[in-house]
């Protein structure tokens, strides 16, 4: 059992951006293509070899496998759902000085360290690279700024202020 959570301000109820880019959707493509011709059938033939075993009720393995099907069963099901749901941003936009989706953007604090984030659809965040949704607070106060341009977004430790110091569109840099 889970603990009650207001819908009206629980985080996870909010409406996803459907955007992608078209690296992210290869990706979860790639995913599902995975899941249905390796690891589901891969799962199913180890079920069915456990089962045969006999008893099911004290067959640790015929148990491990069937829960790790059933999850499987729901990957894809969820990623059947999603891919139709979302769409590819596979072009540059217009004006390459402002940052829309997809951009790479570098940012200076005020303590003078720069850091950079890349702007992508809920599905494809990633902390190691810095790929930030753009459901984001930040990425959020970016849409739409320019190179200088100042930026303000309220963090759960306080206000944080950035300068827009780079943009880049795969390869069309424009800095400084």
């Amino acid at each position: 059992m889970t603990r009650w959570r207001d819908p009206a301000k629980d985080p996870r109820q909010e409406k996803k951006t459907n955007l992608i880019t078209a690296r992210g959707y290869a990706d979860m493509q790639g995913l599902l293509d995975h899941l249905v011709r390796e690891r589901r059938p891969e799962l199913s033939r180890k079920t069915g070899e456990a089962a045969a075993q006999g008893d099911r009720s004290e067959n640790a393995d015929y148990t491990y496998n069937k829960k790790a099907l059933n999850a499987t069963i729901s990957k894809i099901a969820w990623l059947q759902r999603r891919l139709d749901d979302l769409t590819v941003v596979d072009r540059l936009p217009e004006d390459l000085e402002r940052v829309f989706f997809g951009a790479w953007v570098t940012l200076e604090d005020d303590e003078g360290e720069e850091m950079t984030v890349r702007i992508v659809g809920p599905d494809e965040t990633d902390n190691r690279h810095r790929w930030i949704s753009v459901d984001a607070p930040l990425a959020r106060a970016l849409l739409g700024k320019r190179l200088d341009d100042d930026v303000t977004v309220d963090a759960p430790g306080g206000e944080q202020h950035y300068i827009v110091t780079g943009i880049d569109y795969a390869g069309t840099d424009h800095r400084r």
